[in-house]
């Protein structure tokens, strides 16, 4: 009975929508902010018993048998509920009705006309889904027979970092929903001006924080879960989420100069649809089944079809408004060449830059392929050929940009900045030579010192110049910019500077890496709630002192059929220890409990995560200080 209640509140919620969507338009604008928090309610209803299925073992629900086991821990049960197609378009229905249900609340302060036409919009996007859901990917059908037991969930999927990574990414996706039917409605009422800029930042901050955190949860969980030692592989599920980013760093430099200078209000307009639709792209990327991924849901081709066809209805429909209203008034603003206006146009040119590299690397293959041409991959060469010049132009103009005003150019705070580059050429010639050092297999590298030095000016010349005005404002600049030094140091240090070798080891058997000495002690077999596992033990020594015991393991999961590694890490400020194990040995050599090994060193790894966290602690930030000023006001 409850899994038929749970369908009928999707139905409501989506008639809701519905209703959202046209009482706006023709002369009901009143009843709009209700209809948001009543198709909030039963959405979080519908999604809400779907989880208490999974929670109970309700296998009559053909979603829950496939993706659950009365053996899996309730945490992973409950987040079974996002772990595929269905359950998934159920949450991104449930967190596009959180944010329709959060516009409502803060919109009061906003004119009534634009909020109503926004929140007629956001119905209307809802509505799309809604559908969707119902008649393409309804996660509530009975199955009978009862079987007896599921299918357990994907074990790729049974950790805590890919648990919270989907969720995360959702939020930021459909949060950029609001900044789309803001952007809708502007031009539908024929202006989008500064006012129309301000209303937009706090959303776009906030979306593009959960996104950030999104995205740097899900390279975690893929450096330590896939035991491939890497913690970015430019997958196309991985770029899906990369080009609405990069368009979000756009759209947010776009409407700092709108609502300061009332210029670049096309760059914002067209970030602004462009964000939303790549996020729906990405949705069509995962689950259509198109590309292959380790993080795709391999589905049938009706369901991507749908997909696709909400994408380019979108996307055609807003930018066909967009050409219609291209007699929008800008305000005639000059600027000089050396100005803040002119880093904030070359930063938005390299952010477009950089997404349609992407998308074209993404895509291409595919296209290659349906034309019958054969098949093509689309790696990291072509990827790190074009973004490593776009980085150094980046960190270069960020440096710069804090020195710049509108208009002018302080050139005493300049040169304050420019004298920060010597030193920092210099501790990042120290650093390299330094690790270099410690493993004879390492060698210098020319690009990697261009990168670690400008990383290094840009975090030095960052916290130098702005100590003393750390108002909450200047903070989230501050952290923002500091994260992206922080990360290109931990992605050049572990990207070029890593160690590794392959090894196979017999208890009481060691190998060298990079001064460190790993010992391996032994194995022993474990049963998990619902694997089996071989588990190794590793002596981390150095000095002839044991630092610290890893761990690794291989994993069977009986109900699927599936091995996995789980990695043995010692997570280290300035680099991590990471032993992965491989194939059982024993019948070939006769020798009890030998494995093959991958043994790495992955020098300022944490880098690459606390950077990412300090840019999305700096876009909260500067959305507090906006709120905070609006409360001033």
């Amino acid at each position: 009975m409850l899994p038929e209640l749970a369908f009928l509140a999707l139905v409501i919620a989506t008639l809701a929508f519905g209703l959202l969507a046209i009482c706006p338009m023709i002369g009901k604008p009143q009843y709009a902010w209700n209809l948001s928090y009543i198709s909030a309610i039963f959405t979080a209803i519908s999604i809400g018993i779907l989880a208490y299925g999974f929670a109970v073992d309700d296998f009559s629900v053909e979603y829950i048998a496939a993706h659950s086991n009365s053996q899996l821990p309730t945490f992973f049960k409950i987040a079974a509920t996002w772990g595929g197609h269905e359950g998934s378009m159920l949450f991104w229905l449930f967190a596009l009705s959180v944010w329709v249900s959060l516009f409502a609340f803060f919109s009061r302060k906003i004119d009534p006309i634009i909020a109503a036409r926004t929140l007629s919009v956001l119905g209307l996007l809802c509505l799309g889904f809604g559908i969707f859901i119902i008649f393409f990917s309804n996660p509530f059908i009975r199955q009978f027979p009862l079987p007896p037991e599921g299918r357990d969930l994907n074990p790729m999927l049974q950790d805590v970092g890919l648990i919270f990574h989907p969720p995360l990414l959702y939020l930021g996706y459909v949060g950029f929903a609001v900044n789309f039917a803001l952007t809708i409605a502007a031009l539908i009422d024929g202006h989008a001006d500064a006012a129309i800029a301000r209303w937009m930042r706090p959303w776009a901050l906030v979306s593009w924080f959960f996104l950030t955190v999104g995205i740097v949860l899900g390279a975690w969980w893929a450096y330590y879960e896939l035991g491939w030692g890497g913690w970015w592989f430019w997958d196309p599920v991985e770029n899906a989420s990369l080009m609405p980013w990069l368009l979000g760093l756009g759209l947010l430099h776009s409407l700092i100069v709108t609502e300061q200078r009332g210029i670049f209000s096309y760059w914002t307009i067209l970030f602004s649809l462009f964000v939303f639709a790549f996020s729906l792209l990405g949705t069509f990327i995962v689950r259509s089944g198109v590309l292959t991924s380790v993080h795709a849901f391999a589905v049938d081709g009706e369901r991507g079809s749908a997909l696709l066809a909400l994408f380019f209805l979108m996307t055609v429909g807003s930018l066909t408004l967009f050409a219609m209203k291209t007699d929008l008034r800008q305000s005639a603003v000059r600027f000089s060449v050396v100005s803040k206006e002119t880093l904030m146009l070359l930063a938005n040119i390299l952010f477009a830059v950089a997404m349609i590299s992407v998308f074209i690397g993404t895509f291409y293959p595919m296209l290659f392929t349906a034309m019958g041409w054969g098949s093509i991959s689309v790696g990291a060469p072509y990827f790190n050929s074009i973004f490593l010049p776009l980085i150094v132009i980046l960190l270069i103009a960020m440096v710069i940009a804090p020195a710049t005003k509108w208009q002018k150019i302080d050139r005493t705070f300049l040169f304050k900045r420019l004298a920060c580059l010597l030193p920092s050429a210099v501790a990042a010639y120290t650093l390299i030579r330094y690790t270099v050092n410690q493993e004879p297999s390492l060698k210098f590298n020319w690009t990697a010192l261009i990168l670690l030095s400008l990383a290094i000016w840009l975090f030095i010349s960052t916290v130098w110049t702005n100590w003393r005005t750390m108002r909450l404002k200047r903070v989230g600049m501050i952290l923002a910019h500091c994260g992206v030094a922080v990360t290109v140091i931990g992605a050049v240090m572990s990207g070029y500077f890593a160690a590794e070798i392959g090894v196979r080891l017999a208890p009481g058997q060691s190998r060298q890496l990079n001064g460190y000495e790993f010992r391996y002690v032994g194995f022993s077999n474990e049963i998990g709630p619902n694997y089996t596992s071989e588990k190794a033990r590793f002596d981390v020594v150095k000095n002839d002192e044991i630092l610290t015991a890893l761990y690794p393991e291989r994993r069977y999961y009986e109900v699927r059929t599936m091995n996995m590694s789980e990695v043995g890490i010692n997570w280290g400020w300035l680099g991590d220890i990471y032993i992965v194990m491989g194939d059982k040995l024993t019948g070939e050599s006769g020798n009890p409990g030998e494995f093959t090994f991958r043994l790495h060193y992955k020098p300022f790894a944490g880098w690459l995560w606390f950077g990412g966290v300090l840019m999305a602690i700096g876009a909260l930030c500067a959305a507090l200080s906006l709120k905070r000023n609006g409360k001033k006001k």
